[in-house]
């Protein structure tokens, strides 16, 4: 068993870190080069020195997240978490809700923990790397402090073990986590401004809002929701997002 968890964690170490670095190193081409794409949010382009630090923590960053998964997918293959590959082994209509309920969770519980971090207490030594990128870049999706990093690692292994889900809806579910953490961090907005304003994506986070975050450190601390920073008074508008 305990060789088949050092494997499995040294195997999705790997993955997770090509992955980041694959889809950070398209994201900032696509965005950043020449002209650029979207509207840019940053003050200034991207330094290279903060993006290396920025890759450096993530790889860090990498074995620590792959530990839980790894613990959920060995237990997984002995019949003991919650996951299943059959699709008629609950209702059809479960893939889509479990996807939400999912996403709801996770939600809440990064808002929480997120805020908790900004607790002058906790910051200096669990979130403080993360807010070295003043403007960040789609490096910074990942670069995360260790403390951060098992904070925040457990929790969708942990939900796999008592919530079903199918096991393409799991990896669609990190698809998803994928896209909108490097989006979001990549220092500018693909959506045109008018399409903020309204539904669906007034409701969802987006570069513009989480950028906020990365200027003022005081507000907006959802992961795919605003529902949390408006129930909670934590919104930032933007017409207060210049230094």
């Amino acid at each position: 068993m305990l060789t088949d968890l050092l494997v499995t964690t040294l195997a999705l170490s790997l993955i997770i870190g090509v992955r980041y670095i694959v889809v950070g190193v398209v994201t900032h081409a696509l965005l950043w080069r020449g002209a650029g794409r979207g509207r840019q949010l940053n003050h200034r382009p991207p330094d290279r020195r903060r993006m290396r630090r920025e890759i450096v923590a993530s790889l860090i960053a990498c074995p620590i997240y792959a530990l839980p998964a790894a613990l959920v997918l060995e237990w997984w293959k002995r019949g003991g978490t919650a996951i299943y590959d059959d699709p008629n082994a609950w209702p059809l209509w479960w893939l889509p809700v479990s996807f939400v309920v999912y996403l709801l969770a996770h939600d809440a519980f990064y808002y929480w923990v997120h805020r908790g971090l900004h607790h002058p207490s906790v910051f200096g030594w669990a979130h403080a790397e993360h807010h070295r990128s003043r403007d960040p870049s789609a490096f910074a999706s990942f670069a995360f402090d260790p403390a951060e990093a098992a904070a925040t690692a457990w929790f969708l292994p942990a939900l796999a073990l008592v919530v079903p889900i199918h096991w393409g809806v799991a990896l669609a579910l990190l698809t998803l986590m994928t896209a909108t953490a490097v989006l979001n961090h990549a220092g500018r907005e693909v959506w045109p401004e008018a399409w903020l304003k309204r539904a669906p994506l007034r409701w969802l986070i987006t570069a513009t809002h989480h950028d906020l975050h990365h200027k003022q450190f005081n507000g907006n601390y959802g992961l795919y929701f605003q529902m949390w920073d408006r129930w909670r008074s934590t919104e930032l508008k933007a017409s207060r997002s210049r230094d």
